[in-house]
């Protein structure tokens, strides 16, 4: 097991914090959701949970933040005091290299924003989160900002061609055999790897939806999804795809809200996509309804991991979505009815409105002689 240390220590690695930063769209959707609300951040004291090198620290003071509390539980601290030196915002931001669970503000003020980048592969991996709601329930102060603000965990099934088609020729070599060997050591955790928009068979659907304002740490100790999909092509049915979105506080309506998307469909992240990896592949026609549930638990014995367990379900004996485009008899007449229904009640609509102008025009006549 994992000890608070061995996780505190595993971010002492530079090469860690050299992936983040590097990583574009992470990196630039903090900078633009702080840089593009200076009029809320100006005067404000903010502070910066599990602040690493201290960049995020640092677009709270290029923002104008007159006050940014840098917290830091590694040994990264003193390198995070060097870059705010090399800033000259010392004056502005203090470093303080503690847990944020042991942290005593002066005169036990409150902040007026909560920035941290806290996320973890498939979101909830690291639980990280914990301490953010932690800092957030003894620091922040009533009607104070999250950044960000909600989360969200969605899931697809897909296609692996990197653990399937790929070794089907490898030089001229077909090694199947190997292949399916290796999908079969994997099965027991799931891979983090890139997923193409391409190899999704089916629409997303949200398994979870987390509110930074509101949410307790006990609301994160599980999730469940049980769910019926209508494959969108013909193709190989080969795992289930998890990824997440963070979206940042609108503050104005000049401003857009910000959202930081992992999707296959967005540019690519350090956390890749999550995939739980079937050990056979299942041929699947545009149309066919796939059915499966989904659950992730926090482990008993370490609360920053999560078990996730995949389970693969008869579309016959599990209730399916409404509407669902699945070829099934059933769904295909549900949705029938359901858009002739809308269609009739549009046309009610359209003859109701006329039967308004008509009776209007009457009361106008009869008042005009």
């Amino acid at each position: 097991m994992d000890t608070q240390e061995d996780y505190f220590c595993s971010y002492e690695d530079f090469e860690v914090h050299r992936l983040m930063i590097d990583d574009e769209p992470r990196t630039r959707a903090y900078q633009k959701a702080i840089l593009d609300n200076k009029a809320y951040f100006k005067d404000k004291v903010v502070m910066d949970v599990g602040c690493g090198t201290g960049i995020l620290s640092i677009f709270c003071a290029q923002a104008g933040a007159k006050k940014v509390y840098a917290v830091e539980a590694s040994s990264l601290a003193s390198v995070a005091k060097d870059i705010v030196k090399e800033n000259k915002f010392e004056e502005v931001i203090e470093v303080i290299h503690s847990k944020v669970e042991d942290v005593v503000l002066p005169n036990n003020i409150k902040v007026d924003a909560l920035v941290s980048e806290w996320m973890g592969f498939y979101l909830l991996h690291e639980g990280m989160l914990d301490s953010v709601l932690f800092a957030r329930h003894k620091f922040l102060k009533e009607g104070g900002e999250m950044f960000p603000e909600t989360a969200t965990i969605y899931v697809a099934p897909c296609s692996v061609k990197s653990l399937y088609q790929k070794w089907d020729n490898v030089y001229g070599v077909s090694m199947s055999a190997f292949g399916k060997q290796l999908r079969a050591s994997k099965c027991n955790k799931p891979e983090v790897l890139t997923i193409g928009a391409d190899e999704l068979l089916g629409e997303e659907v949200a398994m979870a939806w987390i509110n930074l304002k509101e949410d307790m740490p006990e609301d994160l100790d599980s999730y469940s999804i049980q769910h019926v999909v209508a494959a969108s092509k013909e193709g190989s049915y080969q795992g289930i795809c998890v990824w997440f979105d963070c979206t940042f506080p609108e503050l104005s309506s000049e401003v857009g809200r910000e959202v930081l998307s992992t999707s296959p469909s967005s540019p690519e992240t350090h956390w890749k996509q999550t995939v739980i990896v079937l050990p056979d592949q299942q041929e699947v026609e545009a149309a066919e309804p796939i059915a499966f549930q989904l659950d992730m638990n926090r482990d008993q014995l370490n609360g920053r991991r999560y078990n996730l367990q995949l389970t693969m379900q008869d579309p016959n004996e599990v209730e399916h979505p409404l509407p669902c485009s699945c070829d099934m008899t059933k769904c295909i007449l549900i949705k029938t009815f359901m858009s002739q229904s809308q269609q009739n009640a549009a046309q009610v609509n359209l003859a109701s409105g006329g039967l308004v102008e008509e009776d209007i025009d009457d009361d106008m006549e009869a008042g005009d002689s």
